[in-house]
């Protein structure tokens, strides 16, 4: 049996009232209940779900109704429901979070009254009225986020169109998370500050690179959603590429990682395109399409989410290492190894980094020796007779360094520290007063960058930890593996990248936000300090689509 009735003007959102549905679902004598309001999907999806009663067909978007499935034939189960309802709402309305009581509005004209410098308007009304509250947002000079679905294909082109011709960007439809300067919006995870920048048309594909970026010990300056459809045919990647470019022009963002859902081929084709002008590495996660290479440019292709994440942690180190080595662009590259696999480890990624041929014959050690780029073995047989092996005795290396003095043409020093059991006492200690003595023997005027690994644990008698603490206090840019010291050694030399010249949106340095629809939303966004107001949205005239553009018109 259905008992119901309707709630007259009291407009809530939709997540809300699923919430106060389960709880009063568990009343005494009650089946199972609904709780939604009175616009015309829900009473479609009413009737589909067998909770339709007569009553509903006079309610308006602005009047909520319940139906109750229950075997009580009498009344007094509506009168019960409807005082739990009551209660579930006056606890809804006054809700406080951290003890600051949220500040509302419901107007937009109040809304913009009481936060007058809100740039990003945050939208979780439902759908068939979303895209116009969208629209007044850019007219109005404010981003949107739509988290909002159930938009037609044909507004969301339409909005994001209008968006872009603004500097603006619309993030959504059905855009799941955002974090934007710190603020969490929606479904959103707080990630130490850093310089990677996040874009992605798949909300919890954002999420998960956020976590595995941060389990990396990196940090993330923004992360931009952009809404299933956005790289579909028929919207063709507007807010992708309004999003590349914004975070291209930020300078907190210096690695880029993009992910999306299958993309149609021919967006796909043209958010490469449009990556590839930035200025910026990127690495780039397309699910479910193929790529014929790894690398194009300054785009690094990922299978996954696990790899895209430790790619751009990866890439993210190597910038910041970067900024602490000097300038040698268009130097020489040296490579002077204590352990022949790591050398020809080395030369076989650096070759393969320079697209250059490395040293089949390997003689004297030789493992790479081209256009003035060098990867010596010295471990080889030709190093050590009658004399320890380097890893014992520094001498050999010692004299090859100091012989740099001589070749201003070389920039970067490549380097490896192999500890344990056997091997030197101290090697990085060693290491880095010949490195000291090279230096100031070049002077200013032949700046050397270092780079070097360190093979070993931190249970050897050299304590992992102390020598890379030496080399580090030495100027020596340690890094965790050999693919991170050749890609630096590289980025190091080659020309920097030139990309396109803007200036980074407003909001990129700071967002507040008018939220309509889910109030939790507005909640963690004043827990986390970011101004809000929380604009009690409802249908205008009651949901009367003629009433409205009447009152529309008079404005």
């Amino acid at each position: 049996m259905i008992h119901a009735f309707i709630k007259k003007g009291s407009f809530q959102d939709s997540v809300s009232l699923m919430l106060i549905s389960r709880k009063l679902s568990e009343s005494p004598n009650v089946e199972e209940i609904s709780v939604m309001m009175g616009t015309p999907a829900n009473k479609s999806l009413l009737e589909a779900t067998g909770f339709w009663h007569p009553q509903f067909s006079e309610a308006t978007p602005n009047d909520i109704c319940v139906a109750i499935k229950t075997a009580v034939a009498d009344g007094t189960i509506t009168e019960q429901i409807s005082e739990a309802l009551d209660a579930a709402l006056k606890a809804l309305a006054q809700g406080q979070q951290g003890g600051k009581r949220l500040l509302k509005a419901r107007s937009w004209r109040m809304a913009r009254q009481k936060l007058p410098d809100a740039n990003m308007v945050l939208i979780s009304i439902a759908g068939e009225y979303a895209a116009e509250l969208a629209e007044q947002a850019l007219d109005d000079g404010c981003n949107v986020m739509m988290f909002s679905d159930n938009v037609s294909v044909e507004q969301e082109v339409a909005l994001k169109t209008k968006a872009r011709s603004k500097g603006l960007i619309v993030m959504g439809p059905d855009c799941g998370t955002a974090n934007i300067a710190g603020a969490p919006l929606a479904f959103a995870n707080l990630a130490p500050k850093g310089m990677i920048g996040v874009i992605g048309a798949s909300g919890t594909g954002i999420q998960e690179l956020i976590s595995q970026i941060t389990l990396a010990r990196q940090g993330v300056s923004h992360a931009i959603g952009l809404g299933g459809r956005d790289l579909t045919a028929a919207v063709g990647g507007i807010s992708a590429i309004s999003a590349l470019r914004m975070l291209a022009a930020d300078p907190q963002s210096q690695v880029l990682a993009f992910v999306s859902k299958p993309p149609a081929e021919t967006v796909r084709k043209q958010v490469i395109a449009e990556m590839k002008t930035l200025g910026k590495p990127v690495v780039a996660l397309f699910l479910g399409a193929q790529n014929p290479v790894r690398q194009e440019g300054n785009i690094t292709f990922a299978s996954t989410l696990d790899e895209a994440a430790r790619l751009a942690a990866m890439l993210a180190h190597i910038q910041q290492m970067a900024a602490q080595q000097p300038a040698v662009c268009g130097g020489k590259i040296c490579g002077l190894y204590a352990g022949g696999t790591l050398a020809a480890e080395c030369a076989m990624l650096l070759a393969a980094e320079l697209g250059l041929e490395a040293d089949r014959q390997h003689q004297q050690g030789s493992m790479l020796n081209t256009e003035g780029h060098r990867i010596i073995d010295l471990g080889d047989d030709f190093y050590t007779q009658g004399k320890p092996h380097p890893m014992i005795d520094p001498s050999t290396r010692n004299q090859e360094i100091a012989r740099l003095a001589q070749q201003p043409q070389v920039g970067v020093l490549l380097l490896d520290v192999v500890i344990g059991y056997g091997a030197q006492e101290d090697p990085a200690s060693s290491l880095a007063d010949e490195v000291k003595r090279l230096r100031e023997k070049r002077g200013a005027a032949q700046p050397l960058a270092v780079i070097a690994t360190v093979t070993g644990t931190e249970q050897d008698p050299q304590q992992r930890s102390k020598q890379i603490a030496t080399l580090s206090a030495a100027g020596i840019a340690v890094m965790n593996s050999l693919p991170e010291a050749t890609l630096l050694a590289s980025q190091l030399i080659a020309p920097p990248l030139v990309g396109v010249t803007a200036s980074a949106p407003a909001m990129l340095d700071g967002v507040s936000v008018i939220n309509a629809g889910l109030r939790s939303f507005a909640d963690d966004l004043q827990t986390n300090d970011i101004s809000v107001v929380h604009y009690q949205w409802a249908p205008v005239a009651g949901g009367n689509q003629r009433l409205a553009n009447i009152l529309k018109n008079l404005k």
